[in-house]
């Protein structure tokens, strides 16, 4: 303790001994309060300048080391607005860019350089930015403005555009417009509208072959033996295409949904692609299709049986659906490692590889891409002539998914498709 401290508490000690031997306490309440008055501007005149500099210094040394520092160099604000999805553009009265973000210049196609100083003319021909915009600047708040890119990728977004308001209160000094993309969204929904638009399509055509049929039964055809079985036969037909519409939509609505739970474990190939030959063994006689399983014994993959044999099931069934006459359909087996994701396909690393191969008239190359999607039919007509309903191959697909895996196509007109289930090969079973 320094001198000066302690000449201070032995000073302090002295006073206190006197006022407690003053003879009344009113005056020992005046000396009291004349002693804090002191004190007090004693402290005052002693203590502030090195008050004032312990200040200085902290400022100076929270400027150059306290975190608060970004929120003074505004970098705390720079990186939240850059950070966000949403694109957002601030301008003056003048309608010239103030301040903007990365995803603006996203939105805009700016690679670098940046968005501010610009007039908004110069960003967009965009009529509805440019009203949105001008609305702002007169005082009126809009949103729910649909704006469209027209670019490679063509992207949605939803425009809200408010004013900002001068300090003296006369008027708008600029506006704020935040770009939020809804392409994602749009695009659901167009899934959605297209699907229901295709399931009422595909019940109503069995249904209304059943309610005329039912109507010439009606007539009188019931009287007539031979017809009456003939019409009941295809309203048998059309019923039973009904249900599978009904049940592949929900299986596929259920899978999609992940509801579906895929138990895979070590199984053999071989005696589940024979199971699957000897249910379509009918219909690759009827088509006069000759199916073969190239597949060797002892061979496995990671999978659920049950599901692996659904998808061999559809692949198959398609491959005689759409071969030639005396034509063939062959399922092998084939194991490799992928270094990446290559010809459409995720599966990446050791991989299985279940093969359907056929001899049909194969499948134009702009029908490829989409070939897996709900509904899609390279021939419509004679897709539902021979019972289709285009749902099979999303369904594999999303099984496959489910897996882990991925299912892949290559057709060459002329000369056959092949289908190839991949599934990942659980490594240290097997090996």
């Amino acid at each position: 303790m320094s001198k000066r401290n302690v000449y201070l508490v032995a000073g302090s000690l002295l006073i206190v001994a006197v006022v407690l031997l003053l003879p009344s306490f009113a005056a020992r309440a005046v000396v009291a309060s004349i002693i804090v008055l002191v004190a007090i501007v004693w402290l005052s005149r002693t203590a502030r300048p090195q008050n004032l500099e312990s200040d200085a210094v902290k400022s100076s040394r929270d400027r150059t080391e306290q975190p608060g520092e970004i929120f003074a160099r505004g970098e705390l604000f720079d990186a939240t607005m850059n950070g966000m999805r949403e694109g957002l553009i601030v301008v003056d009265k003048d309608m010239r860019v103030v301040a903007s973000n990365t995803a603006a210049h996203r939105l805009f196609n700016l690679s670098r350089g940046s968005l501010d100083t610009q007039r908004l003319t110069e960003l967009t021909r965009n009529p509805a930015i440019y009203s949105a915009f001008l609305d702002a600047l007169q005082g009126k708040e809009r949103s729910d403005v649909k704006v469209e890119t027209h670019g490679p990728d063509r992207l949605i977004f939803d425009l809200r555009v408010v004013p900002l308001l001068g300090r003296n209160g006369d008027g708008a000094a600029g506006a704020l417009g935040v770009f939020i993309d809804v392409t994602r969204t749009e695009k659901l929904e167009q899934v959605r509208q297209e699907f229901l638009s295709n399931v009422s399509h595909e019940l109503r055509t069995p249904l209304t072959a059943i309610l005329a049929f039912i109507e010439t039964l009606e007539a009188g055809a019931i009287h007539d033996e031979e017809a009456s079985q003939r019409f009941l036969s295809i309203i048998r037909r059309n019923a039973t295409r009904m249900h599978e519409l009904i049940d592949d939509t929900l299986e596929l609505s259920a899978i999609e949904s992940g509801k579906v739970q895929v138990r895979a474990e070590q199984i053999e190939l071989q005696p589940i692609v024979n199971d699957v030959i000897s249910s379509l063994a009918t219909k690759a006689s009827a088509q006069s299709v000759v199916v073969t399983n190239e597949v060797a014994k002892g061979a496995t993959v990671y999978a659920d049986a049950r599901r692996l044999e659904q998808m061999l099931s559809n692949l198959v069934e398609n491959a005689i659906k759409f071969n030639r006459e005396n034509g063939t359909v062959r399922i092998s087996f084939a194991e490799e490692t992928k270094v990446g994701s290559t010809s459409g396909s995720t599966v990446a690393g050791p991989r299985s590889s279940v093969i359907i191969a056929d001899s049909g008239e194969g499948i134009p190359a702009q029908h490829l891409e989409r070939l897996f999607e709900r509904f899609y039919r390279v021939d419509r007509a004679r897709s539902r002539e021979m019972g289709g309903i285009g749902l099979g191959l999303a369904i594999v697909k999303h099984l496959a998914r489910a897996h882990g895996g991925e299912v892949t196509v290559a057709s060459e007109l002329g000369r056959g498709s092949t289908f190839t289930i991949e599934l990942p090969k659980k490594t240290g079973v097997g090996d």
